[in-house]
Formats: C-alpha cells, structure tokens, sequence
C-alpha cells in the first residue's frame, strides 16, 4: 500500500475563509505611494501616451486629484515636475524657486490637506539643461559629485519650506544623504525626514517617466552614478552609508526586477524600506491588459503583493489609485 502523506499543506487552502486567515501579505491603501506628474499651465489633465490612465496635472486639477486619492485611502505622495526648458540651466536654479510650478504646488496641496504626506523629488534632471542628476563638467562631460552636493542642498532646503514632510533624493551622488541632513538640521528642519533612494539602478525601466518629464540626458547616460544592474553586493554597501549617514528610510528602485534587493535590504536593516514600481513595469502590464493577453487586474495585485512580499513597507506605484480601488470593491 503507498504511504500517503501526513503532513497535508491543502488543508490551509480548502475554503476561501481559511485561505484569508493563513494569509502572509496583506496589500492596504496605507502601502502606497502615488507619484504625480506635474505641468505649467491651467485646467490642464493630460494622458501620458507611453501610461495609460495616468495623467500629467496642472497645479489646479492635481488638487482634484489628490482630493479623490484621499477619498480611496491614499494619503501619500510623490510630485516630479515638468518644466519649461526656458527655466533650466546646468546649475538647476529653478528648483529651490518657492513661486515656481513645483515648490507652489507642494505648498498648495499641503494647504488644502494637511494630513496628507508629501514626499519630493531631490535631483537635478527636471531643472537641468543637461538633463543629468548632478552638476555636468561643460569641458569633460562628467557628472561632478561634490558641486552637486550644493545644488542638492539647496533644493531640499528648499522643498522643506514649501511643505515637505520627506526629501526623496534620487540623485545617487556619494555623500548626498549627510549634506542634505546637516541643511536641514542647520536650518531647523530637523522633523523633515530623507528616504534615500539607496539603490537605484541603471534601468531600462525608467522610459515612460522620461517622456512624461521630458527629461532624458541630453548627452551621455547616467551609468557614472546609478548602479549596475547586475550588481547585489554594491547595494549593500549603499545601504550602509544611507544609515551612517542618517536616512530614516530607503528605497530600492526599480521593484519587479530587483526583490532579490528588496529582501537582502530588509533583512539587513531596521530602517523602513520602500520599493519604487517605475513607469516601465506599469507600462508593461497596462500593455498586455490593453491587448487581452493577461488579467490587468489581477496581475497588477500580484505584482504589487509579490514586492510587499518581499520586504517593503511601502511602494511607490502607478497604480496606487488603481489598487486602492480594488481593494475597496474587495
């Protein structure tokens, strides 16, 4: 007689009841971070072609929008501006004006729902001529580290007067987590909170965002200062100098293709970590949803409970608005 097997792990899956009450991941409104395009102008609420049912706003309706996330559950988020090339230059100078379209929207929203989280955007690609992260050598074409350190400063000095709650510095300039923290704390913003983007990689996956900001390098590529794709350790190593440096939380970018990272950073640190769901991997899904090849749906949870599985407490993601709806209907 063949020995059947006593340990049954089909017992836990048997009923939806008891499927829900064994459940390891739970996906809530709360996870999400809701990165929002900004433009110039008035009543404007236009698609990103490369995004489907994502939009850029200007500061009028975004206060529209962010009042309907709310209503969902959502009260964090990330605004990126796009700008007149009339207003950048290669030392950024437009990103810490408080009137400008970016620091006056922040300081709106702000106004209008206190509660809500802000968190900004610290590099210099929206604002640079040269549509690089850091201050560009006009002789060599390098990316010059410790010039940018100022530039950075100043614009998270900046983005904290307007209403800030968390300085996302995106920029991967080495020492930009300790500069920033000492602008801060020097100029009585010590509450203000700096969730470095830690490792954020070189990615293939980052297209859509450029079209929707217009701001891709206009030489070169930005190989110099994000990391290698194909590199785990050098995470880690980021890792610890965003901790020494006084980062309160840090975040992995992109998500889908790096929860090996994810969980390596979880497991090596008390810090919050949060995952950025880039434009990419949403364009990917809403493309195949779009064709009929896949579930849009139900891809889309399993995709954001797969990077929530892996170690993030919150997640940056396109379909934050999308999600929260679902999660309501159940």
């Amino acid at each position: 007689m063949p020995i059947l097997p006593v340990d049954r792990p089909r017992r836990n899956r048997k009923s939806q009841v008891i499927r829900d009450m064994v459940q390891e991941t739970r996906l809530t409104a709360h996870d999400f971070i809701f990165p929002l395009f900004l433009i110039e102008g008035h009543s404007q609420r236009l698609e990103v072609k490369s995004m489907p049912g994502i939009y850029r706003y200007s500061a009028d309706t975004v206060i529209d929008e962010v009042g309907r996330c709310v209503e969902l559950g959502i009260k964090s988020f990330a605004p990126f501006p796009s700008i007149s090339d009339s207003l950048k230059d290669r030392l950024a100078r437009e990103s810490a004006n408080l009137d400008g379209l970016y620091l006056k929207t922040v300081a709106d929203i702000k106004r209008q729902f206190p509660d809500v989280v802000i968190m900004t955007d610290v590099a210099m690609d929206p604002y640079s001529s040269d549509g690089h992260d850091g201050v560009v050598d006009v002789d060599t074409g390098e990316i010059l580290n410790d010039a940018s350190l100022e530039v950075l400063g100043q614009m998270a000095l900046a983005q904290a007067r307007a209403g800030a709650d968390i300085i996302g510095p995106s920029d991967m300039m080495d020492g930009r987590v300790a500069w920033i923290r000492d602008v801060l704390d020097s100029n009585a913003f010590q509450h203000v909170s700096i969730m470095s983007y830690t490792a954020k990689y070189a990615s293939a996956f980052y297209g859509p965002f450029r079209d929707a900001l217009d701001s891709a390098p206009k030489k070169g590529d930005k190989k110099s200062y994000q990391m290698n794709p194909a590199n785990r350790r050098e995470a880690l190593r980021e890792l610890a100098l965003d901790e020494a440096e006084g980062a309160d939380m840090v975040m992995i970018k992109p998500a889908l293709s790096y929860l090996d990272i994810i969980r390596e950073v979880k497991d090596r640190t008390n810090l919050p970590v949060t995952a950025y769901n880039v434009s990419g991997e949403y364009a990917m899904i809403k493309a195949a949803a779009l064709n009929g090849w896949m579930d849009g749906e139900r891809t889309m949870m399993e995709v954001l409970l797969s990077i929530k599985r892996a170690g993030a407490d919150a997640i940056l993601t396109y379909f934050a608005k999308e999600a929260a709806e679902a999660l309501r209907k159940g």
